[in-house]
């Protein structure tokens, strides 16, 4: 019984880092940076490169899914009871599902655009110099994917938060 509790503790302990941290990065750290210019790209670098954000939101998503999918496991008895028809076993199905697509989107198109953000504002930045109209149209490409890719996950993270908040209590 102890190793259910520590599960869901860990479940919810990991998604709240994760939901929280891309919503900050969506709504504030982004908007910043952007406000930023150039000067923007150092603090990208240090966030990707020396804090090594991409790899603790991985992680997080990762550590999130896998006591998910164990919670759903032990609460449908091996994927096996009636239970998974069931209004909670429905609706924290489609909580699990949207936490993996937010987790897709966020390893596949938001970790590489940030980290490419950040490689060309550190390059820009000791240049010295200001962007070359193929650097500013890259960089504008980048933001764009970003931007787009963020909204994405924040939605699916939202939905999938508000999915497992509310599946107790599906009839």
């Amino acid at each position: 019984m102890f190793g259910l509790y520590a599960l869901r503790i860990l479940h919810v302990a990991i998604g709240v880092f994760w939901v929280g941290a891309v919503l900050f990065i969506g709504f504030f750290l982004t908007p910043s940076l952007r406000a930023a210019g150039p000067a923007g790209g150092a603090v990208m670098q240090q966030l990707m490169g020396v804090r090594a954000m991409a790899l603790w939101l991985m992680a997080s998503a990762i550590v999130t899914l896998l006591s998910g999918l164990g919670l759903y496991w032990h609460d449908s008895s091996g994927f096996t009871s009636a239970w998974l028809g069931s209004g909670p076993g429905r609706v924290f199905g489609l909580g699990g599902v949207l936490g993996l697509a937010a987790a897709i989107v966020g390893m596949s198109v938001n970790a590489p655009a940030a980290r490419r953000l950040g490689e060309l504002g550190v390059k820009l930045q000791s240049a010295g110099r200001p962007p070359t109209a193929e650097e500013q149209a890259a960089l504008a490409r980048l933001e764009a994917r970003l931007s787009r890719g963020s909204n994405v996950t924040i939605v699916l993270l939202i939905l999938a938060t508000l999915m497992m908040g509310v599946a107790r209590y599906v009839p």
